[in-house]
């Protein structure tokens, strides 16, 4: 029977798009693994999903206006097709929505509940009396007790990794409405972790082939003795508790989430008409579990989910290792969907290719301490690196093969280079299978990256330009080793870029996918006489003025909301009003605005709109304008101001996703860069993104056709 190897991989929240450190974190490293592991004829199921319950589904929801049902099926469609966009070749990517996970959550939670590892007890819990409820971990915020964080969660900091008790924080807020909650006592389900604390301070003695962060994250953990933790929840979304006297309440998410790695395997099976073919990876003491993820995830997979899975059923497999990774940073801030500081997945998607990407991030690959995206840097690799390195090599020897011999020549007598550079590419196959059975996958392409400069080094040596004129036959010789690392590299390369390997392979006259071939194809005897095509670069260059970058126009909107205090006439300007606005801690001001045939007076008196606070004045029929307001018109003769809601005066309005850089003066040619359109539902939207204030959405207060846009 085929080895078989079971990668699981974090599941993504499913309220809003993936970012650059979601794929460097987890999902590009299990995607290299998988890949290999394939290769070298492993039997692997890799599996995850959309994790689509609590709090940060329903936050979302609530800023949108809309049904957590709605965010996640928009999600969980958008992350589907980005992973396979990026090469991440999931055997089964799902979501804890199904049918099938609920039954397998509920199934686990009951036997454990039996097993008096779920308990009930009387806990004090954070209330809004301005929202009328019970607060939710991530429905409050504060300062973290460990590192000072402004913005740690009721239930773990991400600055600084630790797990909390929302009772920990101290200056705590409701993040619905700004209010102080208070404390009310709440009946809640509990497990009992502390009661594992033996079994795995045994399990992890052997574990010495993990990372040391993460042994050293999880002996931390077990020294301070580890706490029962909340499995239940004030919410109304999320797996219902299958048991009396639960009904208000539902399941907490990291209790959910974590099963879904047992729950996907079953729908796997399910899906292949097997129902019992899960049993392979989970029952069978020969194969090895691997958990790709982010270091805030370590505790959940090092000490949560083996502890669930003892209380559950002690055949099934616990993890083998857990190759967390550091985090990636922008500017030096972690990747956040809430401070606005990430790189997103489909955005970068539209503009660069994915070999591209993959290439950087795995070369710069957080593996054992925090890295940085830095978009000068991603353009140095790409050229000098992937381009004028690794594809110019390929380029240079298949176009000059083509050239001249049309086809794969013969190999002919050997001097020591030519029996060197045979020697050189079988110990590149042993050095780059032991970095990536060890999870150093930065390693493992910085080695098949030494091969292609070597092959630069040869090609250059041999100098085959002359060879050509005066000795085919050796010339042939030469061209075939050049071939001979360009299979390989094809070979070791495919893990890591998976588009381009597989148009080399099949260009070198391959019929199939490279991905569906064996790792020791590396060293295969090239089939001599195989024509090929003359073939177009691999990559493309890349210039830093080509993108955005740091410097996208909009993060130098200073956009602000603005209450109408008073409207004037201006003499002689039919279209034109002079507006009186309060913009709270910016003051009073004046703008002129053109919106006399849309709107009456005491239409736009006292109502809050939207200001480019920072626009350069201008002087329009001698009257100072301090600003311009913002207002969508469709060419039909309707035009509508944006709505911020009840958002206060001064409050600041932006896109997650986009830094707010405000400069002090904004020139009106760099306003005009900015295309802001009317989206669905009457948003406000900059390139897919929602405008948002401080009360959510910024949407449009009269129906408008969708695509009006704002000027």
């Amino acid at each position: 029977m085929k080895e078989k190897i079971f990668i699981g991989v974090a599941w993504p929240y499913a309220n809003g798009s993936l970012h650059l450190g979601h794929i460097a974190g987890c999902y590009l490293p299990a995607d290299i693994f998988a890949r290999y592991n394939r290769m070298k004829g492993k039997d692997v199921l890799m599996v995850s999903g959309s994790d689509e319950h609590g709090t940060p589904i329903t936050i979302t929801a609530e800023n949108e206006k809309t049904t957590p049902q709605a965010i996640v099926d928009r999600y969980n469609i958008e992350h589907t097709q980005n992973m396979k966009q990026m090469g991440i070749s999931f055997d089964l990517f799902t979501r804890t929505t199904t049918a099938n996970h609920e039954k397998v959550v509920q199934d686990i939670f009951l036997t454990l509940y039996k097993n008096e590892d779920i308990y009930k007890k009387n806990v004090e819990a954070f209330y809004c009396s301005n929202c009328g409820r019970y607060l939710p971990d991530r429905y409050i915020e504060g300062h973290c007790p460990h590192c000072n964080n402004e913005k740690a969660r009721g239930d773990q900091c991400d600055e600084c990794g630790k797990l909390l008790d929302p009772q920990e924080l101290r200056d705590v807020k409701c993040k619905i409405c700004g209010s102080t909650p208070e404390i009310r006592t709440s009946e809640h389900l509990f497990f009992a972790l502390s009661k594992f604390e033996p079994k795995l301070l045994d399990w992890i003695k052997d574990k010495k082939h993990w990372k040391s962060s993460v042994l050293k994250f999880t002996q931390n953990w077990l020294k301070n003795g580890l706490k029962d933790r909340a499995i239940t929840r004030d919410i109304k979304w999320g797996i219902k508790v299958p048991i009396d006297g639960f009904e208000e309440k539902r399941i907490y998410v990291w209790f959910d989430a974590v099963i879904g790695y047992f729950a996907a395997s079953k729908e796997w099976s399910q899906n292949k008409g097997e129902p019992e073919k899960w049993e392979e990876w989970w029952k069978n003491k020969d194969a090895k579990h691997y958990y790709f993820l982010a270091k805030d995830n370590i505790p959940f997979h090092t000490l949560i989910w083996p502890s669930i899975l003892m209380g559950y059923d002690e055949t099934l497999n616990l993890p083998y290792n857990i190759p967390a990774n550091e985090y990636l940073r922008l500017k030096g801030e972690q990747f956040s969907k809430s401070r606005g500081t990430a790189v997103w997945v489909p955005d970068i998607l539209e503009k660069f290719d994915v070999d591209a990407v993959r290439y950087y991030l795995s070369i710069n690959m957080p593996e054992n301490k925090d890295t940085n995206w830095m978009w000068d840097d991603f353009v140095a690799k790409n050229n000098d690196e992937l381009v004028g390195a690794y594809g110019n090599f390929v380029h240079r020897v298949i176009t000059f093969t083509q050239k001249n011999f049309g086809e794969i020549p013969k190999l002919g007598k050997l001097d020591d280079l030519d029996k060197k550079t045979f020697i050189k590419i079988e110990e590149v196959l042993k050095d780059i299978s032991k970095s990536i059975e060890n999870c150093s996958f930065k390693q493992g392409l910085r080695t098949a990256m030494n091969l292609a400069q070597y092959g630069n080094f040869y090609f250059d040596q041999k100098q085959p330009w002359n060879l050509i004129k005066n000795d085919k036959e050796t010339c042939g010789t030469v061209l075939h080793i050049c071939l001979k690392i360009v299979n390989a590299l094809a070979v070791f390369m495919a893990p890591y870029l998976p588009f381009s390997s597989d148009k080399i392979w099949n260009i070198l006259g391959h019929k199939d996918s490279i991905h569906n071939v064996s790792w020791d194809h590396a060293l295969e005897d090239l089939k001599v006489g195989t024509p090929f095509e003359r073939p177009i670069p691999l990559f493309k260059k890349l210039d830093i003025k080509d993108f955005e970058g740091e410097s996208n126009p909009f993060s130098k909107f200073d956009l602000r909301v603005a209450k109408v205090l008073d409207i004037k006439d201006i003499p002689g300007a039919d279209n034109l009003y002079m507006l009186h606005l309060d913009v709270g801690k910016l003051g009073k001001r004046v703008i002129v605005a053109g919106m006399k045939p849309f709107y009456s007076k005491d239409e736009l008196k006292g109502k809050h709109i939207i200001i480019v606070s920072n626009l350069k004045p201008a002087k329009i029929r001698g009257v100072k304008s301090n600003g311009m307001l913002l207002a969508a018109e469709d060419g039909k003769g309707t035009c509508s101001l944006l709505n911020p809601g009840e958002s206060s005066p001064g409050s600041e309005v932006s896109i997650i996703g986009i830094p707010r850089e405000p400069v002090n003066v904004l020139e009106f040619e760099d306003f005009k860069k900015v295309n802001m359109v009317i989206g669905d539902k009457q948003k406000a939207v900059y390139n897919r993104k929602v405008l948002q204030a401080e009360k959510g959405d910024v949407v449009s207060d009269k129906t408008i056709e969708k695509g009006a846009r704002i000027l």
